[in-house]
Protein backbone atom coordinates (compact mmCIF):
# COMPACT_ATOMS: atom_id res chain seq x y z
CA UNK A 1 0.00 0.00 0.00
CA UNK A 2 1.59 3.85 -1.38
CA UNK A 3 0.71 6.50 1.52
CA UNK A 4 0.02 9.20 -1.13
CA UNK A 5 -1.83 11.59 1.24
CA UNK A 6 -5.51 11.23 -0.49
CA UNK A 7 -7.88 14.09 -0.85
CA UNK A 8 -11.32 14.10 -2.90
CA UNK A 9 -13.14 15.21 -5.56
CA UNK A 10 -16.45 16.27 -5.30
CA UNK A 11 -18.98 16.52 -8.13
CA UNK A 12 -22.12 16.14 -9.51
CA UNK A 13 -22.63 13.73 -12.62
CA UNK A 14 -25.66 12.17 -14.12
CA UNK A 15 -28.01 13.54 -11.60
CA UNK A 16 -26.25 12.46 -8.48
CA UNK A 17 -23.26 14.04 -6.01
CA UNK A 18 -20.28 12.23 -6.32
CA UNK A 19 -17.30 11.77 -4.08
CA UNK A 20 -13.75 10.26 -5.40
CA UNK A 21 -10.56 9.57 -2.96
CA UNK A 22 -7.51 9.80 -5.43
CA UNK A 23 -3.80 9.69 -4.79
CA UNK A 24 -1.93 12.54 -4.93
CA UNK A 25 -0.07 12.55 -8.18
CA UNK A 26 3.07 14.56 -6.58
CA UNK A 27 3.11 11.48 -4.27
CA UNK A 28 2.89 9.24 -6.71
CA UNK A 29 6.35 10.36 -8.68
CA UNK A 30 8.22 10.75 -5.56
CA UNK A 31 7.10 6.99 -5.57
CA UNK A 32 8.31 6.38 -9.07
CA UNK A 33 12.19 7.19 -7.67
CA UNK A 34 11.84 4.69 -4.78
CA UNK A 35 13.44 1.03 -6.64
CA UNK A 36 12.16 -0.50 -3.66
CA UNK A 37 8.50 0.73 -4.10
CA UNK A 38 5.91 -1.19 -6.73
CA UNK A 39 5.61 2.09 -8.94
CA UNK A 40 9.41 1.88 -9.50
CA UNK A 41 9.09 -1.97 -10.42
CA UNK A 42 6.06 -0.98 -12.49
CA UNK A 43 7.89 1.48 -14.42
CA UNK A 44 11.05 -0.77 -14.84
CA UNK A 45 9.25 -3.62 -15.98
CA UNK A 46 5.93 -2.03 -18.56
CA UNK A 47 7.19 1.21 -18.46
CA UNK A 48 3.67 1.63 -16.61
CA UNK A 49 2.88 5.32 -15.06
CA UNK A 50 -0.07 5.99 -13.21
CA UNK A 51 -2.31 7.74 -15.07
CA UNK A 52 -5.18 6.24 -13.34
CA UNK A 53 -4.54 8.69 -10.47
CA UNK A 54 -6.43 11.93 -12.29
CA UNK A 55 -10.24 12.21 -13.05
CA UNK A 56 -9.72 12.83 -16.79
CA UNK A 57 -12.47 15.02 -18.83
CA UNK A 58 -12.83 12.31 -20.88
CA UNK A 59 -14.26 10.24 -17.99
CA UNK A 60 -17.01 12.97 -17.21
CA UNK A 61 -18.05 13.07 -20.89
CA UNK A 62 -17.92 9.72 -21.09
CA UNK A 63 -20.10 9.27 -18.00
CA UNK A 64 -22.34 11.48 -19.28
CA UNK A 65 -22.90 9.32 -22.31
CA UNK A 66 -23.94 6.37 -19.95
CA UNK A 67 -26.65 8.25 -18.35
CA UNK A 68 -28.24 9.53 -21.81
CA UNK A 69 -27.94 5.99 -22.86
CA UNK A 70 -28.80 3.93 -19.68
CA UNK A 71 -30.91 1.95 -21.40
CA UNK A 72 -28.75 0.60 -23.78
CA UNK A 73 -26.29 -1.02 -20.51
CA UNK A 74 -29.21 -1.46 -18.06
CA UNK A 75 -29.35 -4.95 -16.75
CA UNK A 76 -26.17 -5.86 -19.46
CA UNK A 77 -22.74 -6.99 -19.29
CA UNK A 78 -20.54 -4.34 -19.21
CA UNK A 79 -16.78 -3.81 -18.99
CA UNK A 80 -15.39 -0.59 -17.69
CA UNK A 81 -11.41 -1.31 -19.26
CA UNK A 82 -8.78 0.72 -17.77
CA UNK A 83 -11.26 1.94 -15.05
CA UNK A 84 -8.83 3.98 -12.89
CA UNK A 85 -10.41 5.39 -9.86
CA UNK A 86 -13.58 3.90 -10.18
CA UNK A 87 -15.70 6.34 -11.51
CA UNK A 88 -17.35 5.21 -14.91
CA UNK A 89 -17.68 1.38 -13.35
CA UNK A 90 -19.60 3.45 -10.49
CA UNK A 91 -21.66 5.34 -12.76
CA UNK A 92 -22.31 2.44 -14.92
CA UNK A 93 -23.47 0.55 -12.16
CA UNK A 94 -25.32 3.15 -10.57
CA UNK A 95 -27.61 3.13 -14.06
CA UNK A 96 -28.21 -0.54 -13.90
CA UNK A 97 -25.28 -2.00 -16.17
CA UNK A 98 -23.45 -5.26 -14.51
CA UNK A 99 -20.30 -4.12 -14.28
CA UNK A 100 -16.68 -5.52 -13.91
CA UNK A 101 -14.10 -2.21 -13.32
CA UNK A 102 -10.49 -4.03 -14.60
CA UNK A 103 -7.18 -2.33 -14.06
CA UNK A 104 -3.76 -3.06 -14.64
CA UNK A 105 -2.78 -1.04 -11.66
CA UNK A 106 -3.52 -2.62 -8.30
CA UNK A 107 -3.04 0.95 -6.27
CA UNK A 108 -6.03 1.87 -8.39
CA UNK A 109 -8.25 -0.56 -7.78
CA UNK A 110 -7.78 0.14 -4.02
CA UNK A 111 -8.63 3.40 -4.87
CA UNK A 112 -11.71 1.60 -6.59
CA UNK A 113 -13.29 0.07 -4.11
CA UNK A 114 -12.66 2.93 -1.43
CA UNK A 115 -14.93 4.98 -3.68
CA UNK A 116 -17.49 2.85 -4.35
CA UNK A 117 -17.95 2.54 -0.32
CA UNK A 118 -17.93 6.53 -0.55
CA UNK A 119 -20.77 6.38 -2.91
CA UNK A 120 -22.87 3.65 -1.70
CA UNK A 121 -22.50 1.38 -4.99
CA UNK A 122 -22.49 -2.08 -4.77
CA UNK A 123 -21.81 -4.98 -7.28
CA UNK A 124 -18.84 -3.70 -8.91
CA UNK A 125 -16.79 -6.94 -9.91
CA UNK A 126 -13.15 -5.17 -9.22
CA UNK A 127 -10.28 -7.23 -11.60
CA UNK A 128 -6.91 -6.35 -11.38
CA UNK A 129 -6.38 -7.89 -15.24
CA UNK A 130 -3.98 -6.98 -18.00
CA UNK A 131 -5.78 -6.73 -21.42
CA UNK A 132 -2.81 -8.69 -23.32
CA UNK A 133 -3.94 -11.71 -21.38
CA UNK A 134 -7.80 -11.33 -20.71
CA UNK A 135 -8.80 -13.16 -18.00
CA UNK A 136 -13.04 -13.15 -19.32
CA UNK A 137 -14.54 -15.20 -21.29
CA UNK A 138 -14.21 -14.78 -24.98
CA UNK A 139 -16.77 -12.93 -26.60
CA UNK A 140 -18.78 -12.22 -23.10
CA UNK A 141 -19.21 -8.61 -22.97
CA UNK A 142 -22.12 -6.70 -24.40
CA UNK A 143 -20.91 -3.07 -23.86
CA UNK A 144 -17.35 -2.49 -22.97
CA UNK A 145 -16.60 1.44 -21.74
CA UNK A 146 -12.97 3.32 -21.51
CA UNK A 147 -12.19 6.93 -21.28
CA UNK A 148 -8.91 8.25 -22.65
CA UNK A 149 -6.58 4.79 -22.61
CA UNK A 150 -4.99 5.47 -25.57
CA UNK A 151 -1.54 7.42 -24.26
CA UNK A 152 0.96 5.42 -26.42
CA UNK A 153 1.02 4.41 -30.10
CA UNK A 154 2.02 0.60 -28.17
CA UNK A 155 -1.72 -0.01 -26.65
CA UNK A 156 -3.86 0.29 -30.14
CA UNK A 157 -2.52 -3.17 -30.82
CA UNK A 158 -3.59 -5.16 -27.88
CA UNK A 159 -6.52 -2.73 -27.07
CA UNK A 160 -7.77 -3.49 -30.45
CA UNK A 161 -7.21 -7.49 -29.72
CA UNK A 162 -8.50 -7.30 -26.72
CA UNK A 163 -11.93 -5.60 -27.96
CA UNK A 164 -12.47 -8.32 -31.08
CA UNK A 165 -11.79 -11.49 -27.79
CA UNK A 166 -14.35 -9.59 -25.39
CA UNK A 167 -17.07 -8.58 -26.98
CA UNK A 168 -20.34 -10.41 -27.86
CA UNK A 169 -21.02 -10.80 -31.37
CA UNK A 170 -23.62 -8.10 -31.64
CA UNK A 171 -21.46 -5.65 -29.16
CA UNK A 172 -20.34 -2.30 -28.91
CA UNK A 173 -17.14 -0.49 -27.41
CA UNK A 174 -17.58 3.10 -26.48
CA UNK A 175 -14.03 4.97 -25.94
CA UNK A 176 -13.77 8.70 -24.96
CA UNK A 177 -11.05 10.32 -26.01
CA UNK A 178 -9.89 14.39 -25.87
CA UNK A 179 -8.28 14.42 -29.34
CA UNK A 180 -4.50 13.40 -28.29
CA UNK A 181 -2.62 13.01 -32.10
CA UNK A 182 -1.72 9.26 -31.01
CA UNK A 183 -5.73 8.13 -31.08
CA UNK A 184 -5.80 7.80 -34.87
CA UNK A 185 -3.39 4.72 -34.18
CA UNK A 186 -6.71 2.81 -32.84
CA UNK A 187 -9.02 2.91 -35.95
CA UNK A 188 -5.86 1.98 -38.23
CA UNK A 189 -5.53 -1.35 -36.39
CA UNK A 190 -8.90 -2.06 -35.90
CA UNK A 191 -10.04 -4.05 -39.23
CA UNK A 192 -6.99 -6.30 -38.40
CA UNK A 193 -8.94 -7.59 -35.91
CA UNK A 194 -12.35 -7.27 -37.33
CA UNK A 195 -13.60 -4.19 -36.06
CA UNK A 196 -14.88 -0.82 -37.30
CA UNK A 197 -15.31 2.37 -35.45
CA UNK A 198 -16.87 5.73 -36.15
CA UNK A 199 -17.24 8.96 -33.95
CA UNK A 200 -20.29 9.49 -32.66
CA UNK A 201 -20.24 12.59 -30.99
CA UNK A 202 -17.63 15.71 -29.91
CA UNK A 203 -19.04 17.69 -26.46
CA UNK A 204 -16.97 20.28 -25.17
CA UNK A 205 -16.15 19.15 -21.44
CA UNK A 206 -15.67 21.06 -18.62
CA UNK A 207 -12.34 19.68 -16.21
CA UNK A 208 -12.73 19.09 -12.27
CA UNK A 209 -9.70 21.96 -11.86
CA UNK A 210 -9.67 25.37 -13.17
CA UNK A 211 -8.91 25.93 -17.12
CA UNK A 212 -9.57 28.53 -19.29
CA UNK A 213 -11.09 26.63 -22.48
CA UNK A 214 -12.97 23.36 -22.55
CA UNK A 215 -11.41 19.95 -23.36
CA UNK A 216 -13.22 18.81 -26.70
CA UNK A 217 -14.07 15.22 -25.63
CA UNK A 218 -15.18 12.59 -28.53
CA UNK A 219 -17.02 9.51 -27.28
CA UNK A 220 -16.29 6.44 -30.44
CA UNK A 221 -18.05 3.68 -30.69
CA UNK A 222 -16.59 0.13 -32.00
CA UNK A 223 -18.55 -2.37 -33.27
CA UNK A 224 -17.55 -6.08 -35.23
CA UNK A 225 -17.56 -4.96 -39.44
Amino acid sequence: MIDTCPDELRFTACGREWILRRASLEALWEHMDDESGPLWKGWQEDERLPYWAELWPSSLALAAWLAEHRTDIAGKRCLDMGCGLGFTALAGRWLGAEVIGMDYDAEALRYARINAELNAVEGVDWRRMDWREPELPAGGMDVIWAGDIVYERRFAEPIAAFLAYALTAGGRAWIAEPGRAVFACLPEVLPRHGLVCRRLRTTPTWPLYRQDVPVPVSIWEITRG
